[in-house]
């Protein structure tokens, strides 16, 4: 099986809501897939790779898009 992109849409959320999002989706996720949040929330920018690293995760990249951010992860275990 090919490694997925799954997007999660976690703009309507605020602070610990993108993360929260992210833990979800991983939990689903194979090993090898990315997984792309997009928040409008900042502290998720921040949050959302100091957990990666906690927990051993993949962290790919930020960037700032339309009033907002895109954060993606790979899975690794």
């Amino acid at each position: 099986m090919a490694d997925r992109k799954i997007v999660v849409d976690a703009r309507g959320y605020s602070c610990t809501g993108p993360l929260m999002e992210l833990i979800a989706a991983l939990k689903l996720a194979a090993i090898g897939d990315e997984i792309e949040v997009l928040s409008k929330d900042a502290d998720s920018a921040a949050d959302i790779p100091e957990w990666v690293q906690k927990v051993r995760h993949e962290f790919l990249g930020t960037t700032q898009i339309d009033g907002g951010w895109r954060t993606v992860v790979k899975k690794t275990h």
